[in-house]
């Protein structure tokens, strides 16, 4: 009899355990990072999402204090992990300058 007890407890702790970890999952899948590009090229990581009021957006930064900033200077708002995978698509590329020829040095 004390078989079948202890393999009641081992099972419903078993139980506890996957209620646990899926409700964790579930959590973890709740916290979204967003990221606000600027007309200026700066980008802004907020930890929550940027709401727009009034022409002005406001979200928490990674502090968790409450920012703004205003909707005319906002190019973007996308979640983090769009955001991430633009920017490994488009690598900046800089062109070394042109080199000029000799004989185009009367000209300047």
């Amino acid at each position: 009899m004390d078989r079948t007890r202890a393999d009641q407890e081992h099972s419903t702790m078993k139980k506890a355990a996957l209620a646990l970890v899926i409700g964790l999952i579930a959590l973890t899948g709740c916290a979204h990072r967003y990221v606000i590009r600027l007309d200026n090229g700066t980008e802004i990581t907020t930890a929550s999402k940027p709401v727009l009021k009034e022409g002005t957006y406001s979200f928490k930064d990674a502090k968790g204090e409450e920012q703004f900033v205003g909707a005319g200077r906002v190019r973007e708002v996308a979640p983090a992990s769009v955001a991430a995978k633009e920017n490994k698509a488009k690598p900046f590329k800089s062109e070394p300058p042109k080199k000029r020829k000799w004989y185009f040095l009367w000209l300047a």
